[in-house]
């Protein structure tokens, strides 16, 4: 079987791409979870840990309620259906998640998780000739999928001055070929929110041909605004979503990629396959139950909040993200702060280069962060 066909050939060309990079974006297309970027296991693997059972996790922006009870109930009873392929069980959480969303449901294409369009974006639009665009610092799993295709990646510092977020005015010029300028909103690892005005104007005024990528993993989270209405006015738009976060379904996978049908079918001609469908019954259940996203919400933002209260209360320097992360200012290498932390058996996220004294954190259950409070307070004493 021929993995790149005639029609893909010419478009990568197009992107700057030579006849010696076929094999290796062939390799990417075919290898899938065993490339060593290729999903958010693996891109945790930089905060993995070998860490004893009573240990702290904060390292990998996992939601320790794990799923709701309906999901739960959902994904249990649909295991006795293990050995049926059950193809509906994809379509109906598409159906469910496009009528929330306000789309028709080919704007709306299911995944294993939210990593894999993400790849399959940087395959689909940029190149030698067509930039990554991305904030730092900011999730570096699209910079890494970029590195191994031959893309350029242009990182753009956040905005210190406008409470970190995106300079979206920046990634507008980085690049006039810009092939992919990627948002996560609120960025991981600050958890940082960058306003809809500014994301708006990005859109307007990005590149021709420029595809924006927005990354609402942690949207739900922040109560901030989603950017379906874009997808909806068939702008050049890729909005990703996640039930690994507020979901609590890290393990259980799944996620959806919404845009424009020829986007998604630029996205698709990459990837083939069938949803786990356990993890497509817990997304069905986990969409239906109204009260979780509130619940939720408020659950992770009186934690986080009370966790800065306690840093403003010793005078430790913070960014205040909005998410279920944030980062820490321990002022000296961070690699000293996060190792002396693992001694006390809390284990948090790891080094950001261009941050290199800033540590993230995520944001565990209440009982977790008064372990987290005591050990820091030990470490910087």
């Amino acid at each position: 079987m021929n993995i790149l066909n005639d029609d893909l050939k010419n478009d990568l060309v197009k992107r700057g791409f030579t006849r010696r990079n076929f094999g290796r974006i062939a390799a990417m297309i075919t290898a899938g979870s065993t490339l060593p970027f290729y999903n958010e296991p693996a891109l945790a693997q930089l905060s993995r840990v070998n860490a004893p059972p009573d240990a702290v996790l904060l390292n990998a922006n996992e939601n320790p309620l794990g799923p709701c009870k309906e999901a739960r109930e959902a994904a249990a009873k649909m295991i006795e259906h293990g050995g049926r392929y059950r193809y509906s069980e994809g379509d109906r959480v598409q159906q469910i998640l496009a009528q929330q969303e306000g789309v028709k449901n080919e704007y709306v294409r299911i995944y294993a998780g939210s990593s894999a369009p993400l790849h399959q974006a940087v395959l689909a639009f940029t190149g030698p000739k067509r930039p990554f665009v991305m904030a730092d610092p900011g999730y570096e799993s699209g910079a890494s999928a970029a590195t191994f295709i031959g893309a350029e990646t242009i990182r753009v510092p956040l905005m210190k001055d406008k409470g970190y977020c995106h300079d979206v005015k920046a990634m507008v010029a980085a690049s006039p070929t810009a092939g992919l300028i990627y948002i996560c909103n609120p960025n991981n690892p600050t958890g940082t929110l960058t306003s809809k005005e500014d994301i708006d104007w990005l859109v307007a005024n990005k590149p021709a041909g420029s595809i924006v990528m927005i990354d609402e993993a942690y949207t739900h989270i922040a109560g901030a605004p989603f950017h379906t209405d874009k997808v909806a006015a068939d702008k050049d738009v890729v909005v990703l979503r996640t039930f690994s976060k507020i979901y609590g379904m890290a393990g259980l996978r799944a996620g959806a990629a919404i845009a424009r049908p020829d986007l998604l079918r630029k996205l698709g001609g990459f990837s083939s396959g069938m949803m786990p469908i356990t993890g497509m019954a817990a997304a069905s259940a986990s969409l239906e139950a109204k009260y979780l996203i509130p619940e939720r919400r408020k659950l992770i933002g009186d934690v986080r909040e009370d966790t800065y209260s306690f840093l403003d209360k010793h005078n430790f320097q913070y960014v205040a993200g909005k998410s279920n992360c944030f980062m820490i200012d321990v002022k000296r290498p961070v690699e000293e702060v996060i190792r002396a932390l693992q001694a006390e058996k809390v284990y948090v996220g790891r080094r950001w280069p261009v941050w290199p004294n800033h540590m993230r954190v995520t944001v565990g259950l209440a009982d977790e962060m008064k372990k987290f409070q005591s050990a820091f307070l030990k470490v910087m004493a």
